[in-house]
């Protein structure tokens, strides 16, 4: 066996030796399950689909939108069958809980940190672009002005409303489980679907008005660029795990997985081909920009800050489970989840233009995580039982991922060192 056997390398025990917390933990019912779905993987990214399918053709645009969502639902489900394989009778492993023991398991030490390290760089990326996104907004909401103009005590209005956020994330970030954040996800998940459905009844009007000229395919010299968006929209291959560890009817969770997927995915394409239909060519990078002033733009900006604002600690979420294991033993520790809070406030704070870092991240980190290391991890376990039918589809989606990294990120380096105009 290539990885680790479970006498070699169990996984850390001192859950089992506290029943009380173990067995306190509520599990998740399917439309909680559902919901955290939904906000685990609509972010930020949904926003630059439409100028996404400017730039490649909306057929095109579609075609890459709706193959992403599969590869990305399928490689969820190697992960959560692996982990199940592992923690069967017949191999004898002790509980994997989250995507690092999956790494831990089946590679060791090395296969932890590997894991380990991307998400907890992913998963804190995403809610740094979360906070600059809302701090932007809102500065740009109230005061109709420069963001970045001194306001109070020589603070920026962008600036103010970062520090605003802390306590109250501070707050949310407290409560320890997934479950506990339904309810706040079920709210922001209406929020968001109410923005998202303004903007797109919006894009219709604009589009019988206007009627501008569209391409439907530009060729596959921006194929990759495509990929790369329609990759970063779906964000959530961190949190497989942790949901489905707190699904109360496991069996379930492919079929509630696979509706969400679904769900997000015709939302996704919905939202990005409306965009692109109202405004033609001169839809730009963040749609809501098109909007211009208004009530209707405000309502929309204001309802996508609520939904990020909720999102944030569930997306930090995999980070507490890194940190608590590395440094508390597993256990749920306050002091050291305000510090993380405290300290992506700062680099929001600090990184102004955060959007070329974020690219580079997304092409990079997050295709690892998302296609390769759960292909490859799938493989390793299966290649004996399955055989050819494991390892053809597998080495497939590890050279699909590998190329997609290599170009993506090299392109997102070439943008970030080239001068800007």
């Amino acid at each position: 066996m290539v990885y680790a056997s479970s006498s070699n390398y169990s996984l850390p025990q001192e859950e089992e030796d506290i029943p009380l917390l173990t067995n306190s933990t509520p599990l998740s019912s399917k439309l909680k399950t559902l919901a955290n779905i939904f906000i685990a993987i609509v972010g930020a990214g949904v926003l630059g689909l439409p100028y996404s399918f400017k730039r490649t053709g909306w057929v095109m645009g579609l075609f890459m939108l709706f193959t992403v969502a599969f590869l990305t639902y399928h490689c969820m489900m190697l992960l959560v069958h692996t982990r199940r394989k592992l923690e069967s009778p017949f191999m004898g492993f002790s509980k994997i809980k989250s995507f690092g023991d999956l790494g831990f398991t089946i590679s060791g030490p090395i296969g932890r940190l590997a894991v380990d390290s991307m998400i907890v760089l992913s998963q804190s990326a995403f809610c740094v672009s979360y906070l600059i996104f809302i701090s932007t907004t809102m500065a740009f909401l109230t005061t109709n002005k420069n963001e970045t103009a001194s306001y109070f005590l020589g603070l920026s209005p962008k600036v103010l409303f970062l520090w605003g956020c802390l306590p109250f994330q501070l707050g949310l970030n407290s409560i320890p489980t997934l479950t506990h954040l339904a309810p706040l996800s079920i709210f922001a998940d209406g929020v968001d679907i109410a923005a998202k459905g303004v903007v797109m009844v919006e894009d219709v009007f604009v589009f019988f008005k206007d009627k501008p000229d569209l391409e439907a395919f530009r060729g596959f010299s921006v194929f990759l660029y495509g990929i790369g968006v329609a990759v970063y929209a779906f964000e959530g291959i961190g949190m497989v795990l942790p949901l489905e560890s707190e699904t109360k009817d496991k069996e379930k969770f492919g079929s509630v997985l696979g509706i969400g997927m679904g769900v997000i995915s015709v939302l996704f394409g919905a939202f990005g081909a409306l965009g692109y239909f109202a405004y033609g060519e001169d839809t730009k990078d963040i749609i809501t920009t098109n909007l211009g002033p208004g009530v209707i733009s405000a309502f929309v900006q204001l309802g996508l800050c609520i939904n990020l604002f909720f999102t944030f600690p569930l997306m930090m979420n995999p980070v507490y489970e890194v940190v608590e294991r590395r440094f508390c033993g597993s256990r749920y520790c306050l002091w050291l989840r305000w510090l993380l809070v405290l300290l992506v406030s700062l680099v929001a704070l600090l990184v102004p233009n955060f959007a070329d870092f974020l690219s580079l991240v997304g092409s990079s980190v997050c295709v690892i995580l998302g296609f390769v290391l759960p292909a490859m991890f799938h493989c390793i376990v299966f290649k004996d039982e399955l055989g050819w039918r494991c390892i053809v589809p597998d080495v497939t989606i590890m050279v699909f991922g590998i190329v997609i990294a290599v170009t993506g990120t090299w392109s997102s380096l070439v943008e970030i060192i080239s001068p800007k105009a």
